[in-house]
């Protein structure tokens, strides 16, 4: 990986709006966002003059947004609600791993987006929206018809694409379906010519353990901003 290209993953949300998925970006002056039924996330760009960073033409009112990295100067209006720190990993090399049980990976399609939400959010709620499954693939693996594991591709930048949705059922863990989606995923990625990275909570140790085991590498820490307009 190009340290050219490195700045990029300090405001990943900005600078997959300005490529990959720029068809999804909504703007207003030097801020940017997704549509709110795809993901809550929005964005600053981080050259612009430091002024007072106004967004209150792109949320809506009791709408919580997610900024991820610094965060700009707000304007009164805005509050942050939460904060969640993060490792942002890298892998660069292709992934050999086996299940334990071995069951058919299949691609989701953007139909099942009812099921994928209602699972995903059982497991991780907050981020997966009705169209968040349109921002990439999404594998999962199914027994007797039911979803038992996901993993996905969410931000999208030119030559990177992150990994979500990581997510198995409490009765179906310790299986390895989690790190047979992941290899899978991350193979797939590699092919198109990209990379892929991830974000996980830093005190999900578990987690942090398995993707080094994978082949991932710790790039940074780096801080989810819960924010929302106030005094409406």
């Amino acid at each position: 990986m190009s340290n050219d290209h490195l700045y990029m993953f300090d405001n990943p949300v900005w600078y997959a709006l300005k490529s990959v998925h720029e068809d999804f970006a909504i703007v207003y002056e030097k801020v940017q966002r997704y549509p709110s039924h795809v993901l809550p996330f929005i964005s600053f760009d981080h050259g612009a003059e430091q002024t007072l960073i106004s967004i209150e033409n792109l949320i809506e009112k009791d709408e919580k947004a997610i900024i991820i990295g610094d965060l700009p100067k707000l304007s009164s209006s805005w509050s942050v609600s939460s904060a969640s720190d993060y490792v942002q990993m890298i892998c660069r090399s292709p992934i050999a791993f086996t299940a334990k049980e071995y069951h058919e990976i299949i691609q989701l399609p953007t139909s099942d987006a009812d099921e994928m939400v209602e699972f995903v959010n059982s497991i991780q709620p907050g981020y997966f929206k009705n169209g968040t499954p349109l921002l990439g693939n999404y594998y999962g693996i199914k027994i007797d018809g039911m979803l038992i594991a996901t993993a996905g591709e969410r931000l999208k930048m030119n030559g990177y694409t992150e990994i979500s949705a990581v997510c198995t059922h409490p009765e179906f863990t310790g299986k390895g379906f989690a790190q047979y989606l992941i290899a899978h995923l991350c193979n797939q990625i590699k092919k198109s010519g990209e990379l892929p990275f991830l974000h996980v909570l830093n005190t999900n140790f578990r987690a942090i353990s398995l993707y080094e085991f994978l082949g991932f590498e710790k790039r940074r820490n780096i801080t989810f901003h819960e924010v929302s307009l106030s005094g409406l």
